[in-house]
């Protein structure tokens, strides 16, 4: 396998608010030094309607614009590049190429993933021409059975792959792809081949219990194709407009706390009600809201609420905390577990009596905690068996998932 000369720039588009069609913003370059600097197009300054792509990294104004905190990139440009199932895909694709994988780098990954991405960004060749990556019009079954291939190393047919492709673009580590029905777009999220526990009714089951909670959420639903669950949530990202989408620019809580990738330990609820009280609309709302979200993910057993799975929509003015996603129970042993982010004073068990101590962050009195750690624990035990009939879990699937992810005894240590 021989290798390329890597891309050395890339434009950057955005869907700016209330609009259908992109706009050029930018390029993204590679310096000498094989950092990748941003500098904004000189028509887009001039268009009255231009927005910063994130106010903190990369204001409104001419010249390079070098990552902040010696990162490799702009993060709010790393939050539209795909995670390890994209790659994965991507690098599937294009070990029959003449590219030498080994070498892939974040230029190439963001030219080489779907345009459908998360938020209002895409990345292009040309500052002129905007031309979408082809999407294919794969069934959820057919995608499924791409997934299966992708993870058993077998290859796939163009029509196949120029499918998966579509869903390359958006994050996380687990089998995806991107579908549309009628006016909605769909993220869909599929079990692994290496799946010990149905981790896609689990998710379902937390998604819907949060949203009976009063959290907010994106809507889910779950589907059977080829004999296999898959578990559909609603895109909140995207705005029907006609038979066209107007986009929302996000941004994720890692980019807000101007956090490299290799540093996201060190992301913390704490730190993240601080920029809520400086930067978010509804300050007041918001806390309480994030505060149930950080209770809910130890009720249920989401571990995995790193800082990319907490975002901001940006309009240009002020940030606005999406619906919650990723709600994911983690398979998990005996003793408290941990969070992914601390929830105050750097401590990340997975318990309520943190949750507690954690309350003042959130402007939330004690008493005012505790009903809402009372509540939402009310309404998972209310609505179990309405959630896991809905998923169709079987009594072996409640039972292996009752008290060992959701409402398990080790939340209540002190």
């Amino acid at each position: 396998m021989t290798s390329k000369a890597p891309r050395d720039e890339l434009y950057v588009w955005i869907w700016l608010p209330g609009e259908v069609d992109p706009v050029a913003a930018g390029r993204i370059y590679r310096t000498k030094q094989g950092n990748l600097y941003f500098n904004y197009g000189n028509s887009y300054l001039q268009n009255q309607k231009a927005i910063s792509l994130n106010p903190d990294e990369l204001p409104l104004r001419k010249g390079s614009h070098r990552p902040v905190n010696d990162m490799t990139m702009p993060s709010c440009l790393r939050d539209g590049s795909p995670d390890a199932w994209g790659r994965r895909v991507i690098i599937h694709r294009m070990m029959g190429s003449d590219v030498d994988t080994a070498e892939l780098d974040e230029l190439t990954y963001l030219i080489e993933s779907g345009s459908d991405r998360i938020g209002a960004l895409d990345f292009q060749e040309s500052p002129h021409t905007y031309v979408a990556r082809e999407t294919g019009n794969a069934s959820i079954a057919e995608l499924l059975e791409a997934s299966d291939r992708v993870q058993k190393g077998l290859p796939l047919t163009p029509e196949l792959d120029r499918a998966l492709n579509h869903g390359t673009s958006i994050g996380g580590a687990r089998p995806k792809a991107l579908v549309q029905d009628d006016k909605k777009k769909y993220v869909a999220k599929f079990s692994s081949t290496t799946d010990t526990q149905n981790v896609v009714k689990a998710e379902y089951v937390a998604m819907r219990l949060a949203e009976l909670a009063g959290i907010n959420v994106a809507p889910v639903r779950m589907e059977s194709a080829a004999g296999r669950d898959v578990l559909l949530v609603e895109r909140f990202d995207r705005i029907p407009t006609g038979d066209q989408f107007q986009r929302k620019l996000m941004l994720s809580a890692l980019t807000l706390f101007q956090l490299d990738e290799m540093y996201a330990r060190y992301a913390s609820y704490e730190e993240l009600t601080d920029l809520i009280r400086q930067k978010f609309r509804n300050p007041t709302q918001t806390l309480q809201e994030l505060y149930r979200r950080m209770v809910f993910n130890i009720l249920c057993g989401n571990t995995d609420d790193h800082a990319r799975n907490h975002a901001a929509f940006y309009d240009g003015n002020a940030l606005e905390l999406t619906p919650a996603y990723d709600i994911c129970p983690q398979n998990r042993s005996t003793g408290i577990a941990s969070q992914a982010m601390a929830l105050v004073d750097g401590q990340n068990q997975s318990t309520l009596a943190l949750c507690k101590k954690a309350a003042h962050k959130f402007n939330l009195s004690d008493v005012q905690a505790n009903e809402d750690i009372e509540s939402l624990q009310e309404t998972i035990r209310t609505y179990w068996d309405q959630a896991c009939e809905e998923a169709k879990m079987t009594e072996l699937e409640k039972k292996f998932f009752w008290k060992r992810q959701f409402l398990n005894p080790s939340i209540y240590e002190e």
